[in-house]
């Protein structure tokens, strides 16, 4: 829905009332420069640091080994420790109205906004400090209002609304759209190369079709995520595109095909289908959310499971990230971490790094995002238990710290200095 003048005046709104008059930039670090004490940290790539001392400077890490002057200190010890993490697939659009019910587009635009705004601060403060959210046109004044106001919530990334698959496009109209979204200030395209999982994930586009589409995407300087089912995961491999969405009723050797030629990879299973199933109430009649429909998702669970396990036991294949979280997932994207090790036979170290290096690289960030090193962006947050020994504590995000910006702290040990 094309709602971005409204909702963005919707959300400024809530800034201060001098933001009609002077642009309100984002809140700045702490002046001086702060140092977290850490007894055991996470580096976001796989190594675990001991008694690591974090700079932060500027909004970013300047060292690991810092000392304090002039700033203050904060005592994460008896914490875990590690760099916030990156959700690639969100929908933060999705949200629930004041009746309880799934948003449709008749929802008034100031509570719309709210409700997009809302399902960001869930996210953030469930410790993810980038989100890539791939719905709704909606999603960028929040991406802008984040980013250049000062508005509370997670680094967004956006592809605005997907593109619909149409065999009968011609290129030059593929190509089109494409540049249409890049106009528009999309941050990545989006394409549905198969209809729905609750109405049979069909093929939508050919193999030139999409090759078009995901070569465009590059010309324009943009990456290309897939949504696609069955034979369109290799189809999209062979296209060229760079993230594959669900992978579900992929045979072996489409997602073997699929992971040799480098593309990230993103099945779900541990919070999406599980989420619609526990608010099946409010979803139901709105849409292609019907009882049949659901029925279908929960009967094909262990499927996703079959080819979530299938990729993560492929040699170097790259497990992102990603949780396609809508109305009552926000906040609870870290249940997909029980589900990576649970379903897909991943180590918790390694799905711990599917949202951290691994999702920066697919992002395109990897300088910058997801690692704790000198020179990177200061997005960490800590943790009340060691997840690598009792992985539940995901769900415990005690701080959070996004561009060197204290966003939440449950703990007390903090000292000026």
């Amino acid at each position: 829905m094309h709602r971005t003048a409204s909702l963005l005046a919707a959300l400024l709104s809530a800034l201060p009332a001098v933001a009609a008059v002077t642009p309100v930039p984002p809140p700045a670090p702490p002046a001086g420069p702060v140092v977290l004490l850490t007894d055991h940290a996470l580096d976001g790539a796989g190594a675990v640091l001991e008694s690591a001392r974090i700079k932060v400077a500027d909004g970013r890490i300047r060292s690991l080994a810092g000392e304090a002057t002039g700033g203050s200190v904060i005592d994460l010890r008896g914490y875990t420790v590690l760099p916030g993490w990156i959700d690639t697939h969100v929908h933060l659009d999705s949200h629930f109205d004041r009746t309880g019910r799934i948003a449709t587009e008749t929802e008034p635009a100031a509570e719309w906004a709210m409700g997009v705004a809302g399902a960001a601060w869930d996210s953030l403060m469930g410790g993810f400090t980038t989100v890539q959210a791939v719905g709704d046109y909606s999603e960028r004044p929040l991406r802008d209002a984040i980013r250049d106001h000062g508005f509370p919530g997670p680094r967004v990334l956006t592809s605005l609304t997907w593109i619909e698959g149409n065999a009968q496009m011609t290129d030059e109209e593929l190509r089109a759209v494409v540049r249409k979204r890049k106009a528009d200030g999309a941050d990545l395209i989006k394409i549905m190369s198969s209809m729905s999982q609750r109405v049979g994930a069909g093929p939508t586009f050919t193999e030139h079709q999409l090759t078009v589409l995901c070569e465009e995407s590059h010309a324009q300087g943009l990456r290309a995520m897939v949504h696609a089912y069955r034979s369109q995961v290799a189809v999209a491999a062979r296209a060229g595109c760079d993230q594959i969405e669900h992978l579900t009723y992929a045979s072996d050797a489409e997602i073997k095909e699929a992971a040799a030629a480098g593309v990230f990879l993103s099945p779900q299973v541990g919070l999406v289908v599980q989420n619609y199933l526990a608010n099946k109430e409010r979803y139901l009649g709105v849409g292609n959310y019907t009882e049949a429909g659901m029925q279908t998702m929960k009967k094909d669970m262990p499927e996703d499971f079959r080819v979530c396990k299938l990729a993560a036991a492929i040699p170097g294949a790259k497990l992102v990230f990603s949780t396609d979280a809508t109305a009552g997932a926000h906040g609870h994207n870290a249940d997909e971490f029980l589900g990576r090790v649970e379903y897909c036979g991943q180590t918790p170290m390694q799905a711990l790094v599917s949202a951290n290096a691994v999702a920066a690289d697919s992002l395109g960030m990897g300088d910058r995002l997801g690692r704790l090193k000198a020179g990177y962006e200061a997005d960490i947050i800590a943790l009340d238990g060691d997840p690598l020994a009792d992985l539940t504590a995901v769900r415990r995000v005690v701080f959070v710290m996004r561009g060197g910006v204290v966003y939440k702290w449950a703990g007390t040990k903090t000292a000026g200095r």
